[in-house]
């Protein structure tokens, strides 16, 4: 594992955490974008831990480097860690698919256990998202509607949406036509309350609603 965070105390507290574990190996750290890009290159893990914040602007380097190590090097699980929920990062984050990454609060941190199974999770391809950031996210958005009314079928599909697949491989997966992955689609807005978002922030949260619904974060 990969991990990046520009405060030394955090770094060196969370190494050390991770050192109780014997399924854990920190094989670097990184205290910035650039250094965090570099050594994943270099060290090739299975899974970054990544703060959200760090220079050079302190903003969203987390999700940046999360979208760039996706891109460059897909079968590496990236969790973001950040003070707060931030919903515009959050979309962002899950905008190209949910499979292989994770974001928690930093309060996570301090219990090894979550913290353990979530990076073995993400590692594996698997999404974790903290429950304050799916509770918090769908209060927002006023779409905590039970999943209940969706057809079986709805289901299946929803259940392929949160491994992060397009609709093209959805259609692939369950054998079925891409316009008919559409239609199934629209009906799970439809029924989640999600009828007036974006197509991303649309897909984003219907895979949260399935998510703590099933109970996978």
């Amino acid at each position: 594992m990969v991990f990046a965070d520009d405060n030394f105390l955090v770094r060196e507290g969370v190494t050390s955490l991770l050192a109780e574990d014997e399924g854990i190996d920190v094989v670097t750290t990184a205290t910035d974008l650039d250094s965090l890009i570099t050594s994943v290159a270099e060290t090739s893990p299975d899974v970054v831990l990544t703060d959200i914040r760090m220079p050079p602007t302190n903003t969203n380097e987390g999700i940046r480097a999360a979208k760039q190590l996706r891109s460059e090097h897909p079968g590496i699980g990236v969790v973001v860690l950040s003070q707060y929920v931030e919903e515009d990062y959050v979309f962002d984050l899950l905008a190209d698919g949910a499979a292989g990454i994770g974001y928690l609060l930093k309060d996570r941190v301090s219990d090894l256990d979550v913290l353990v199974r979530t990076l073995h999770e993400v590692a594996r391809g698997g999404s974790v998202l903290d429950p304050k950031v799916v509770e918090a996210l769908l209060a927002s958005r006023g779409s905590s509607g039970p999943l209940v009314g969706l057809t079986t079928r709805e289901r299946e599909v929803l259940q392929e949406m949160a491994t992060g697949r397009n609709n093209a491989t959805i259609a692939k997966a369950l054998f079925m036509s891409d316009r008919a992955v559409e239609k199934h689609i629209g009906s799970v807005f439809q029924k989640l309350g999600l009828v007036d978002e974006q197509e991303v922030s649309r897909r984003v949260m219907a895979v949260l609603a399935y998510l703590e619904d099933t109970g996978a974060h």
